[in-house]
């Protein structure tokens, strides 16, 4: 279990103290069930969570804590059996020692888009590292393997070195395994490890994706380090910032009057992104949010207000209506000791229904409408099988 602080989702860099007062939640609706069923555990540390067109879930793995190249694409059947789909993905220990590799997963068709996160280009303080571990930190790769190699293969793929240094030179790789099965990785887009920034207490400020969804040509990334999202085309690789976020007021005495937007999960809707704000330091109750961004211009607003540490939203479209799941880290006070929460919002303006308040740590949810199921990913290894939530 992770529980050095501050940092699995965005570098600070700076220690404070826990508070010893915690801040309460308002009583919501509730129909929340526990204990959680969980589908499966022993995943190593996962971040993100899709499902293919063949009912399996796709899970990310961002990596065992001191484990280089450990980050893994595992695929999950809906008994909880698990098969290794990739392993060897970039991975190492951020700059506070937490495990950073690959992180959001959005699939679509035979193609799975991968967030890779921050790794160890920073060093501690949040300073550039001049010879990180692999070339292709804080990047978005796309896997492109068939349905028949979903559903035969039984040893998987692993990634050498040699071929993240053949993806960062601008060329695909073909991996084939001891199944006679074939996958190939291509590297869509490698965003600056880092830029100056003398707003920051180090002079610069560190890339880490988190999060993406595919629209059309186009791919959205939250940042997190950066606090933005960025817009790559798929089919030049050519990438852009569609919106940064800033500063956020923190209530809490004791801490900096400002706190970093720290964008999570993304989805879309109706034209428009969805993007959670998980927020910075010391993570204060109610400053968290979910923030509707026009893809086409970059403006964007609040949608969804008064949250906590929300890391994932997913919109439900029932007839003409939407629904709105948000996923919080965690639920009561500063930082994260207090349980997660699956949030079900009627619309925008809530008060919500707490659909799951018993949740460690949950990183990233994907809703099988066929079901009626929602699949949540916690950051100690395990995937929360959670029913009821539509």
């Amino acid at each position: 279990m992770i529980t050095r602080m501050v940092r699995l989702f965005v570098s600070k860099g700076r220690f404070f103290t826990l508070l010893a007062a915690t801040i309460l939640m308002p009583a919501l609706p509730s129909k929340a069930q526990c204990p959680p069923n969980v589908l499966t555990s022993g995943l190593r540390t996962p971040l993100g969570i899709t499902q293919s067109n063949q009912n399996n879930l796709i899970v990310s793995e961002t990596g065992t804590s001191g484990v280089l190249h450990s980050g893994r694409i595992s695929i999950v059947e809906p008994d909880g059996s698990r098969r290794t789909l990739l392993d060897g993905l970039p991975s190492a220990r951020n700059d506070v020692g937490d495990p950073s590799g690959p992180a959001g997963v959005f699939m679509r068709g035979r193609t799975l888009y991968v967030a890779i996160g921050i790794g160890d280009t920073a060093l501690p303080g949040q300073l550039p590292n001049p010879n990180p571990s692999s070339p292709i930190f804080s990047s978005v790769l796309a896997i492109h393997f068939s349905a028949s190699v979903e559903k035969n293969t039984l040893q998987g793929f692993s990634l050498p070195f040699s071929a993240q240094q053949t993806l960062a030179s601008g060329q695909k790789v073909t991996l084939s395994n001891a199944d006679g099965g074939k996958l190939t990785v291509e590297l869509i887009a490698n965003f600056p490890d880092s830029t100056i920034d003398p707003t920051n207490i180090s002079g610069f400020r560190n890339s880490n994706p988190f999060d993406l969804v595919v629209v059309g040509d186009q791919v959205y990334v939250t940042d997190g380090g950066r606090n933005l999202v960025w817009q790559v085309d798929i089919a030049t690789g050519t990438f852009s910032t569609l919106a940064t976020f800033p500063q956020i007021t923190n209530p809490i005495p004791g801490f900096p009057a400002f706190i970093d937007a720290v964008p999570t999960g993304i989805a879309y809707n109706d034209s428009q992104l969805l993007v959670t704000l998980f927020t910075g330091v010391p993570f204060p109750p109610g400053q968290s949010r979910v923030e509707q961004v026009d893809p086409l211009t970059g403006s964007h607003s609040a949608f969804i207000s008064g949250l906590k540490t929300a890391i994932d939203i997913a919109p439900i479209k029932e007839g003409s209506e939407t629904h709105y799941l948000v996923l919080q880290h965690a639920s009561v006070g500063p930082f994260f000791g207090s349980p997660g929460l699956l949030l079900h919002f009627e619309t925008p303006a809530g008060p919500p229904t707490v659909v799951s308040n018993c949740l460690t740590r949950p990183t990233s949810m994907v809703v099988d409408e066929k079901t009626g199921l929602t699949y949540v990913t916690e950051l100690a290894g395990r995937i929360i099988e959670i029913s009821g939530a539509l």
